[in-house]
């Protein structure tokens, strides 16, 4: 497989295009403390966007219609073997995508709290000030749905090495003969299960919140 993709492109409209005229014109803070240029910049856009009647102007036209015609630089191409086991190919991919968005995020999605341990759940946190406000876990509900996703993405990336720790070859790796190796072979039936329960879980919340995958 091999996967080419650009960067977003910048919009150029109006308003950028009055912030590059007027690069002399110092950043302000606003009310909320974000700094932006002075306002007599944004006017300066809203002339050059608008016409008299408030309707769009011929450059907002001509810019609107410079960006339909650009697209984000997208080159995909894939083998036939890597779809032989496209679940693990996904999750190599997935991985470190994850743990990028999980290192660089700056929100969090909505997240059920029967999704996740009792002591991150809405109703472990203390009471909310304002009804609108988050609670205090919601952003490590977040964090720990993103742990899960990526631990499960890098066990199928990488053959599933944590199943290893649930079988006990000490006896069997005695016997020269198949049959009487494989009868001495000991498995943590029960650890085995919770494993394989953590891994189908961390998919399951994959694509449960695959569209809240974004920051």
């Amino acid at each position: 497989m091999k996967v080419y993709i650009g960067p977003y492109k910048n919009f150029i409209g109006p308003y950028q295009i009055a912030e590059i005229l007027c690069f002399w014109a110092k950043n302000e803070k606003d009310e909320l403390g974000i700094k932006r240029k002075p306002d007599w910049v944004h006017d300066f856009g809203k002339w050059l966007a608008e016409d008299k009647n408030g309707n769009d102007s011929w450059l907002a036209k001509f810019c609107q219609w410079v960006e339909n015609r650009r697209s984000r630089n997208i080159k995909i191409k894939l083998h036939p073997y890597d779809s032989w086991n496209a679940d693990v190919t996904i999750a190599m991919i997935a991985a470190p995508l994850l743990k990028q968005l999980k290192e660089t995020k700056h929100g969090s999605p909505l997240v059920d709290d029967s999704d996740v341990p009792e002591h991150l759940r809405s109703t472990a946190a203390p009471p909310r000030e304002n009804e609108y406000d988050i609670d205090e876990n919601h952003h490590a509900r977040w964090d720990w749905v993103l742990g899960e996703m990526i631990w499960a993405m890098e066990e199928l990336a990488n053959g599933k090495p944590g199943e290893d720790k649930f079988y006990d070859h000490t006896e069997s790796n005695k016997e020269r003969d198949l049959a009487k190796s494989i009868s001495k072979l000991k498995v943590d039936d029960r650890g085995l299960e919770q494993y394989h329960k953590r891994l189908q879980k961390g998919c399951e919340l994959f694509g449960k919140y695959f569209q809240g995958l974004w920051d």
